[in-house]
């Protein structure tokens, strides 16, 4: 985390786990902390007070959250007065947590970030009650928009434009834990980008549950287009990347904006999880088989050279060897750029888990290594055509080798994707955009050397035809 310049005497350290949405929240409590005094460290082990900011989405996500929340804790026999556990972890399980981890000093919900620096107050003194419980029932989306203090790379940053989600996917726990959607009013989320772009930040990741839905709530239509309009009229953002696209939500009005626009990044986020008629109905999924290969088909023939990333959960319950074979097959058909693959676990509360016709492990795993395997052979063949092109990169650093510097641009989103190594004759520093010339593919990264800037040189953009 960047380090808030002030003085005061205590400091605060925070561990932030979980989906770029959790991340966020992170930044407005390190933010929150800072405006009030607070001194904001990067080293845990020269902290007052930790925060450890949860995942709970499934299983591994909770497992790594205990295991990081006990580490934190060795460092209360040393330097640490108090260990703070927010996020989504303790909103869902606030009880079990003080039964199980007594060295918890106090449990923050996703609702209660505005009262961090109360929180933090209260633990550092020797007299407060322990632990301390902040479980707000105010669902407003209205947290957002208060300070920051970012930790993406120099150049970039997430902006949050809508909290929970009314979807009901059969396997999600996310409604329970993060609410129902709450979308944040169209002049707040521009301000927040008229702000960062004040602060050097030149691309944008929209992130949302459901970005496609985005305004229901609010406006009573879907105003994911006025709001991409209105962003690209913010000065000194040159890329908005849109993430979390559900397939059933995309029409015609939003893939107008896509190909018209000079700014948004043609990179195309959709979270399938399957293609069988029969598990997407049992996921609780909106459409079919036929209507998302017909979005695809419409988005490709609109944005031909369209990066496009999905996702899919493998071993759902009833999930048959033709159920796989389909969605082997529709992998392979469509030569996704980038493919994640989750093994479907079981979510306490969800409709799912109480399914009765629950896969074996073992054939979880083995479905997994085999979507796995094929999905890295497409990334590469993908990436290979992207060979001897040149692309707008946002460098975020120098490799540890000293040689290469890397970066992305606009067909790698940040944390999920890989980068780009290349190197470069002239000094570069984090967050300058720069040309460069792709020579080599591996899975998942590309190596290549920057250019000077020329309209012969941007032969690759997201955001030009």
């Amino acid at each position: 985390m960047k380090e808030a310049e002030n003085k005061a005497a205590i400091k605060v350290g925070i561990v932030s786990l979980g989906c770029a949405k959790n991340l966020v929240d992170s930044e407005l409590m390190l933010g929150r902390l800072a405006q009030e005094g607070f001194s904001i460290v990067n080293d845990e082990q020269e902290a007052d007070i930790i925060i450890v900011n949860t995942c709970a989405f499934i299983e591994e996500a909770r497992e790594e959250a205990i295991n990081t929340i006990l580490e934190m804790a060795e460092y209360k026999k040393q330097n640490c007065r108090a260990l703070v556990v927010a996020g989504c972890l303790a909103q869902r399980y606030p009880e079990e947590i003080k039964k199980e981890l007594p060295e918890v000093d106090a449990i923050v919900g996703i609702n209660s970030v505005e009262e961090i620096a109360e929180i933090a107050r209260k633990v550092a003194a020797d007299n407060s009650e322990r632990p301390e419980v902040a479980l707000s029932e105010n669902y407003s989306a209205d947290y957002i928009n208060g300070p920051r203090i970012l930790s993406t790379p120099e150049g970039s940053a997430y902006l949050k434009i809508a909290e929970g989600c009314d979807n009901r996917c059969s396997f999600c726990a996310i409604p329970y834990i993060r609410g129902r959607l709450r979308s944040r009013r169209i002049e707040d989320v521009v301000a927040e980008a008229e702000n960062l772009a004040a602060e050097g930040v030149k691309e944008l990741d929209l992130i949302a549950q459901d970005s496609t839905r985005y305004g229901l709530d609010l406006y009573g239509k879907k105003s994911l287009p006025e709001l991409l309009r209105r962003l690209e009229a913010v000065d000194g953002i040159e890329l908005i990347r849109i993430l979390y696209l559900y397939p059933d939500e995309i029409d015609e009005e939003l893939i107008d904006v896509l190909a018209r626009s000079k700014k948004i990044a043609r990179y195309i986020d959709l979270p399938l999880q399957h293609i069988s008629d029969r598990l997407l109905k049992k996921m609780n999924r909106r459409g079919t088989a036929s209507d998302i290969k017909a979005v695809i088909a419409r988005l490709r023939e609109t944005i031909p050279e369209c990066i496009f990333r999905t996702s899919f959960i493998v071993g759902f319950p009833g999930e048959t060897d033709e159920d796989f074979q389909e969605l082997m097959q529709f992998v392979s058909d469509n030569s996704f750029d980038r493919v994640g693959v989750f093994k479907y676990s079981p979510e306490e509360g969800t409709p799912a888990a109480r399914m009765k016709d629950q896969l074996g492990e073992e054939v979880k795993q083995e479905r997994y290594d085999a979507l796995y395997s094929l999905a890295q052979k497409i990334s590469l063949r993908q990436g290979r055509k992207r060979v001897g092109k040149t692309v707008r990169v946002l460098t975020e650093g120098v490799s540890d080798d000293g040689i290469f510097y890397f970066g992305r641009s606009y067909a790698e989103a940040p944390d999920s994707d890989g980068k780009i190594y290349f190197t470069s004759e002239k000094e570069l520093e984090p967050g300058d955009m720069v040309n460069v010339k792709l020579l080599i593919a591996e899975e998942y990264d590309l190596t290549g050397t920057a250019v000077e800037d020329s309209a012969e040189n941007a032969s690759e953009d997201g955001a030009e035809d």
